[in-house]
C-alpha cells in the first residue's frame, strides 16, 4: 500500500523523515514509471529540493505544516512561479509562469512539495489525455488505454506512486473521470469553495471549472481541501464558506440513479458492481432531479465552444480542438444567451431534489477504460453512442456549482470503476463524510489496486 499523503506529513513533522528525502524517493517512482506513462512532462528537481529542504527548515522551527514534505504534482494548465506549463499547447510552449495561483501558494504554506507538471489535453478540452505538444499518457492499469481526460497526467502519476497528491482542474469531469478509470478518489469541490483565479490562464470554462484534487483516499482528498478552501477578492467566484468534514452519515436522505434520470446509457457489467455497492449502503430510494426537458450529454457545450473561439482561436494544433473552436465561432450571442437560462433552469432543478434529498449518488462514468487513440468508446450498453457519452455522468454537477466526489466502486474486468458522491452547494464535509462510509464498503468487498505492475 502506497503512503498516504497525511502518513508521509506525520513522519516529517515528527522528523522520522526529512522532505528531501521523501522528494527524492519520488523521483525514484518517477523515473521507474513516467518513461512507459507520460504522466509528467516537466521536472525541476533543483526547484523541488529547494521546496523540500525550505520545508525541513519549517518544521525544524516547529511550524504547523499539514501537508509537510509531500509530494504532489500539478496540472499542465495551473501556474507554479518559475515552472513551465502550457496546457498542452504549442503556442505556450515556452511560457514560464510568473506568479503562483491560489491553489499552488496554498499547497506552499501548508508544506506540500511539487514535484513535476502532469500531462493534460490541449487547453484541457478533451475526454482523454493526448496533446501535440507531450503526447500520449497511458493508464497504468493497462498501458494500452487512456486514463480520461482532461487530467489523465494527474491520475496516472498518482496511480502509479509518484506522488500521493495531485491538483487539476474539473470543468465537466475532468478531476472525476480520470480519477475512476485508475481507481483514485477524486474531488470536485463546490463552485467558489477554492479560488480559481487569479493567476492562471484564460478559463473557457469560466463560472464552471473548479481546482480538483486526486488521492488514494478520501481522508488525503479532505485534507487536501482543508488547506485549499478560503475566500480571495481577486476572484468573482470565491465565497467565504467554510469547509469541515461532517463525522456522522446517519439520518442522511440518499439517492441512487443509474441514469440521471436522462436515459444515458451504461454498461451492463459496470451497472451490475453499482447496484452490488448501492444494495450494501444506506440508500433510501433511486430517484434523479426533475431536469428541464430536453436535458442529455453536455448541454452547455456552445460555452465552452465560444470560450475556446475567444480566447483560443488560432493557438490550437489539436484536430480535435480546432473543431470545437471552428464550432464556437459559429455560435450567436443567443445562442450562448439560452445556455445561460439553462444553467439557471439546471441549478433550480437540482436545488429542488436537494429538498427531498441530502446526497444523490450516480455513477462517475458509464464505462471502463477504454483504448487508445479513440475519443471514447463507439458503444456503451450496446447502443452505439458519440465520442462524448462516456462523460454525459459528470457535467451536469459543474454546470449547477454543486460539490462531487468520485469513489472507487470495485473492478469490472479487471478494471477500476466509479461512483460518485454529489450534494448540495457547500455541502462538501457532508458528501466527503459519506464518500468515506462508501470508500469502507467497498474495501470489505474488492481490493481496488495497486494498478498491476505499480511500485
Amino acid at each position: 500500500m502506497k503512503p498516504r499523503a497525511r502518513e508521509i506529513a506525520e513522519q516529517v513533522r515528527r522528523r522520522e523523515r526529512s522532505a528531501r528525502q521523501v522528494c527524492e524517493a519520488a523521483f525514484g517512482i518517477i523515473d521507474a514509471c513516467n518513461p512507459e506513462l507520460n504522466a509528467i512532462v516537466q521536472m525541476d528537481r533543483k526547484r523541488s529540493l529547494a521546496e523540500a529542504d525550505e520545508v525541513d527548515l519549517r518544521t525544524s522551527r516547529d511550524e504547523r505544516l499539514p501537508l509537510a514534505g509531500v509530494p504532489y504534482t500539478l496540472k499542465d494548465n495551473l501556474w507554479a512561479a518559475g515552472w513551465r506549463v502550457s496546457q498542452g499547447a504549442r503556442a505556450f510552449a515556452d511560457f514560464i509562469a510568473p506568479r503562483d495561483a491560489w491553489s499552488v501558494k496554498r499547497f506552499r504554506q501548508a508544506g506540500a512539495v511539487l514535484v513535476g507538471i502532469t500531462n493534460c489535453s490541449e487547453f484541457a478540452c478533451k475526454g482523454v489525455t493526448d496533446n501535440p505538444l507531450y503526447g500520449v499518457t497511458r493508464n497504468p492499469w493497462d498501458l494500452r488505454l487512456t486514463p480520461g481526460g482532461s487530467s489523465g497526467g494527474a491520475a496516472a502519476a498518482t496511480a502509479a506512486g509518484m506522488a500521493p497528491l495531485a491538483l487539476c482542474t474539473d470543468a465537466g469531469g475532468s478531476t472525476r473521470r480520470p480519477a475512476a478509470h485508475t481507481g483514485l478518489v477524486g474531488m470536485k469541490p463546490s463552485l467558489g469553495l477554492v479560488p480559481y483565479l487569479p493567476h492562471s490562464f484564460a478559463e473557457p470554462n469560466l463560472g464552471i471549472s473548479v481546482i480538483g484534487v486526486m488521492a488514494h483516499d478520501v481522508d488525503d482528498a479532505a485534507l487536501a481541501l482543508e488547506c485549499l478552501a478560503g475566500y480571495s477578492p481577486e476572484d468573482p467566484y470565491s465565497v467565504a464558506a467554510e469547509f469541515r468534514l461532517q463525522e456522522d452519515t446517519a439520518d442522511l436522505r440518499v439517492a441512487w440513479s443509474p441514469d440521471l434520470g436522462c436515459g444515458f446509457p451504461i454498461d451492463a457489467d459496470v451497472l451490475e458492481v453499482m447496484e452490488a455497492l448501492v444494495a450494501r449502503l444506506a440508500v433510501q430510494a433511486r430517484a434523479a432531479p426533475d431536469w428541464p426537458a430536453g436535458t442529455g450529454e453536455y448541454p452547455l457545450a456552445a460555452m465552452q465552444e465560444a470560450g475556446l473561439a475567444a480566447f483560443y482561436g488560432n493557438a490550437a494544433a489539436d484536430p480535435d480542438v480546432v473543431a470545437l473552436i471552428e464550432a464556437g465561432r459559429r455560435r450567436t450571442g443567443a445562442e450562448i444567451a439560452e445556455c445561460v437560462l439553462k444553467r439557471e433552469a439546471l441549478a433550480a432543478s437540482l436545488a429542488r431534489f436537494f429538498e427531498r434529498f441530502d446526497l444523490l449518488l450516480a455513477p462517475t462514468a458509464p464505462v471502463t477504460a477504454w483504448p487508445i487513440p479513440h475519443l471514447g468508446p463507439t458503444h456503451i450498453g450496446g447502443k452505439p453512442v458519440g465520442p462524448r457519452a462516456h462523460a454525459a455522468f459528470t457535467p451536469l454537477f459543474n454546470y449547477c456549482g454543486v460539490p462531487a466526489c468520485s469513489v472507487p466502486a470495485g473492478l469490472v474486468r479487471g478494471l477500476p470503476v466509479g461512483i460518485q458522491v454529489i450534494g448540495p452547494r457547500f455541502r462538501d464535509g457532508v458528501v466527503l463524510r459519506y464518500a468515506r462510509y462508501v470508500e469502507s464498503f467497498v474495501r470489505a468487498m474488492t481490493a481496488t489496486g495497486p494498478p498491476p505492475g505499480g511500485p
